[in-house]
């Protein structure tokens, strides 16, 4: 699953990259090969696009809940975008 955004609207250089996440690690890509984005893997995957393999930030790791990202990955292939919100707890 993956969340794009605006273009520029967050500056980001390479750090703690990936191209294989596991189910749980976010990653987050802004950067020129591609559309800037947040990749939200539920399964085994490869992070890429048209142009080839890509590189993502790994910046948020989901220590609770991942086996239910199957069953959402599923929701947003069969019924499309969905929203999500990101919160900082406390």
């Amino acid at each position: 699953m993956w969340v794009p955004f605006e273009p520029n609207a967050i500056p980001i250089a390479y750090e703690n990259q990936t191209s294989h996440p596991i189910p749980g690690q976010l990653l987050i890509y802004a950067q020129e090969l591609s559309e800037p984005e947040i990749l939200m893997p539920y399964g085994a995957c490869t992070f890429s696009s048209k142009v080839g393999q890509l590189a993502g930030n790994h910046f948020l790791t989901l220590l609770e809940g991942t086996e239910q990202l199957g069953d959402l990955g599923r929701t947003v292939l069969w019924k499309g975008a969905q929203e999500i919100l990101f919160e900082v707890p406390g």
